[in-house]
């Protein structure tokens, strides 16, 4: 032992050794690659997608072995492990109170979150590694198993990625109290008198908004935006304060905020997760809550929600 009371192995030491491990604490390319018997070349494409966790100091790579081990352990039982589940991409009102609900069901036994991105920056997160699963929808239920797919076909982690699907739910138009008068057309909302609030780009709703727009075929430059929302609920609270007269989003959002809704259809709410994911204690657990009869009568009373596939597979088919 030294004077500090540490010996040459301890992590505390300049080279990091552990002899329990025989390997340093933080890897180089070649370390890695001897610790998990495989080539350099191999180390390095999995750097580039974003697979194995890793960082950049001063132009070098180093891995923290504690989190190589973890990766190792994710990959081969599925995430059976894993106590924690972190949930990107789109917004749900229901999905979000499912969330809190576990979460206090479970304390600090584990971590469940849920933070809403948007559909396309959510499934760069889970190309990253940076999410556990990412919830999207991409246009009309009609098309959402051409659509959908489609989506996540563009990440090269795709191969590793399945589809759940969570429910269906109704789309279209937030609107202020008292400013739809009955029996006037969506072409009247696009005009300078009508203040929007419009989400950003890669955001579902987003894509809906477009498909408005050429359905219709409306001049979306016509209109006055006057503020920018980044999720479901975002966009109903800037319409509940005044702040626009109307907004993208889905029923359940407008009812939270005792809003009007103008319906336009249905879509598909689905969750991207890699494929072991699936089998985490978290998400099964998920899953039965949503099946439940609490959350079935919290889906009715919002309002624009069909539960009968929850739980499906929905890709690959």
């Amino acid at each position: 032992m030294t004077k500090s009371g540490m010996s040459p192995s301890d992590p505390g030491t300049p080279d990091g050794d552990d002899r329990e491990h025989g390997t340093p604490r933080f890897m180089s390319v070649k370390q890695v690659a001897a610790y998990l018997q495989v080539n350099d070349k191999k180390i390095y494409s999995l750097v580039r997608e974003g697979k194995i966790p890793a960082s950049k100091v001063t132009g070098k790579w180093l891995f923290p072995r504690d989190l190589v081990d973890q990766w190792v352990l994710e990959s081969s039982h599925g995430g059976l492990l894993t106590d924690r589940m972190l949930i990107a991409g789109s917004d749900d009102p229901l999905l979000y109170r499912a969330v809190m609900q576990i979460a206090n069901q479970i304390h600090a036994r584990a971590l469940i979150s849920y933070t809403p991105t948007g559909t396309q920056l959510g499934l760069s997160l889970l190309a990253r590694r940076r999410a556990d699963m990412c919830g999207i929808h991409w246009g009309p239920v009609e098309e959402s198993a051409k659509r959908h797919p489609a989506l996540i076909k563009q990440f090269a982690q795709h191969h590793d990625w399945v589809l759940v699907r969570l429910f269906r739910r109704e789309q279209g138009l937030i609107l202020a109290p008292d400013s739809w008068p009955p029996g006037s057309r969506i072409e009247a909302l696009f005009t300078p008198e009508t203040r929007w609030a419009v989400r950003q780009e890669g955001a579902g709703s987003q894509r809906f908004l477009q498909e408005i727009i050429t359905q219709h075929g409306v001049n979306p430059a016509a209109r006055r935006i006057t503020g920018r929302a980044y999720s479901e609920r975002d966009a109903a609270s800037l319409v509940a304060m005044g702040q626009a007269d109307v907004a993208t989003g889905v029923r359940s959002a407008a009812t939270e905020f005792g809003l009007e809704f103008l319906p336009i259809g249905w879509e598909a709410f689905d969750l991207t997760m890699h494929r072991g994911v699936f089998f985490r204690t978290l998400f099964q657990k998920m899953l039965d809550h949503l099946r439940g009869g609490d959350a079935q009568s919290l889906a009715r009373m919002l309002g624009g929600y069909d539960m009968t596939e929850c739980g499906n597979l929905v890709w690959p088919s």
